[in-house]
């Protein structure tokens, strides 16, 4: 049986990746600020763990513990939308993470590869293809990376899993999964992935349910072929029409 870490367990789009990888029959460690909240959402079950703490002052040594013998970490970290949430500390609360969990699953040095899904935004541009977006999305996206910390964050998180993990950090394997326009829908809906965003993602952005990107993520821990065919990518996930 699978043994997973989750971070940001309690958002909107956490809580389905927590209920869907219950029902594939995994071991689940979530990792919440308010407890209780995900046995509210889905239930008592027999497979969760839920950890109340904040992955920002979770001390290494504990964090290493939750991780040990994982099979995968996958993040739906975000800032709250208050003034507090998008300026407030910690400035870099997704990329501190990611740096955190690579660092502590580097000193535990698992004897299999682990498996770091991210989930990103199509508002970032995988630099590794590299991607050209059109003149309008970059005038805009220039202006919140002044404007706006969250935006650098998700930058600066993808950026370190391209640069640090595929080249460092022998022991973990990623994909930084990039929505475009998040809803909410009761059920998994069909739904396609590209290699990169096929939209405005500004201008002309399409919907792509929290249920499907919870169920992609999903599916990129069960399913070996998909994750051989995403590992190292940014893949753009969208409804489909």
């Amino acid at each position: 049986m699978k043994k997973v870490l989750v971070l940001g367990a309690n958002g909107a789009t956490g809580s389905l990746l927590v209920q869907q990888l219950l029902q594939k029959g995994m071991n689940v460690i979530a990792i919440v600020r308010t407890p209780n909240t995900l046995k509210q959402l889905i239930g008592a079950q027999v497979n969760l763990k839920e950890v109340e703490a904040d992955i920002s002052a979770i001390s290494e040594k504990d964090l290493a513990q939750y991780l040990d013998k994982c099979d995968a970490v996958l993040s739906c970290l975000g800032h709250n939308l208050t003034l507090k949430g998008v300026f407030g500390h910690p400035k870099f609360l997704v990329t501190d993470a990611v740096e955190k969990v690579s660092r502590v699953l580097e000193s535990i040095n698992p004897k299999r590869k682990v498996k770091f899904i991210l989930m990103n935004s199509t508002g970032n541009s995988n630099r590794d293809i590299p991607e050209i977006p059109p003149l309008s999305q970059r005038f805009v996206i220039s202006i919140l990376r002044l404007l706006l910390p969250p935006h650098v964050d998700n930058e600066k998180a993808a950026d370190f899993l391209r640069l640090n993990i595929s080249h460092k950090h022998s022991c973990i394997e990623w994909v930084a999964v990039r929505p475009d326009s998040l809803t909410d829908e009761g059920s998994v809906t069909h739904y396609d992935i590209f290699t990169s965003p096929t939209r405005n993602a500004i201008f002309d952005s399409a919907p792509t349910s929290r249920i499907n990107v919870a169920n992609f993520m999903t599916n990129l821990v069960t399913n070996e072929d998909l994750w051989h065919e995403w590992k190292g990518k940014m893949p753009v996930v969208y409804n489909h029409v």
